[in-house]
């Protein structure tokens, strides 16, 4: 197994981050990654709202939680406000509903300078582990451990597998793109 290899987790923990980070982000459909991870004061300690209650999409306008506990809604309700989503939550009985707004340009245009803030983040973290690699490579050739050829050969294996990771990033936050600018 080769350093390149034994890095491949940073590489792909990089990739897994941007997917995380851009679910939240808000497009022009209902998602239920919005609300997934609104902090909920209840029982004495902060939860995750996706812990107390089953979240929906029943169209491509509205977000619908309900709670598994009956007498969590004001709590749940409370969180959603103070989470500034843009979207005041209805309640009816015991059922929450979340009502997209339309997304204007300016949102639109907003949202794609966040999307690319995260697409930097990202390419940080591939940098980041490119680097590791890189010193362990010139590491193992200073301690004879591999010849200057091996090294040469394996720094330009590691510049085409940054590259492929890079591109990955790309398609990733070009799709995001395209569904944040739909309208």
């Amino acid at each position: 197994m080769n350093r390149i290899d034994e890095h491949k987790a940073e590489f792909q923990a990089a990739t897994d981050h941007l997917h995380k980070e851009l679910a939240g982000l808000r497009t022009g459909r209902a998602n239920a990654a919005l609300v997934e991870n609104v902090r909920v004061e209840a029982y004495g300690q902060n939860m995750d709202l996706k812990s107390m209650a089953s979240i929906t999409t029943p169209d491509a306008k509205t977000i619908q939680i309900e709670p598994w506990d009956k007498t969590v809604v004001k709590e749940i309700e409370k969180a959603l406000v103070d989470a500034n989503l843009g979207m005041q939550p209805n309640v009816a009985g015991t059922i929450i509903r979340l009502a997209m707004p339309p997304m204007t340009e300016e949102n639109r245009k907003q949202m794609v300078k966040v999307l690319h803030q995260k697409e930097e983040q990202a390419k940080i973290g591939i940098r980041s582990a490119r680097e590791k690699v890189k010193t362990a490579i010139q590491n193992d050739e200073k301690e004879n451990v591999i010849a200057e050829d091996e090294k040469r050969r394996l720094l330009e294996q590691l510049d085409k597998v940054t590259t492929e990771w890079n591109e990955k990033i790309d398609e990733i936050v070009k799709e995001k793109e395209d569904e944040i600018m739909k309208v």
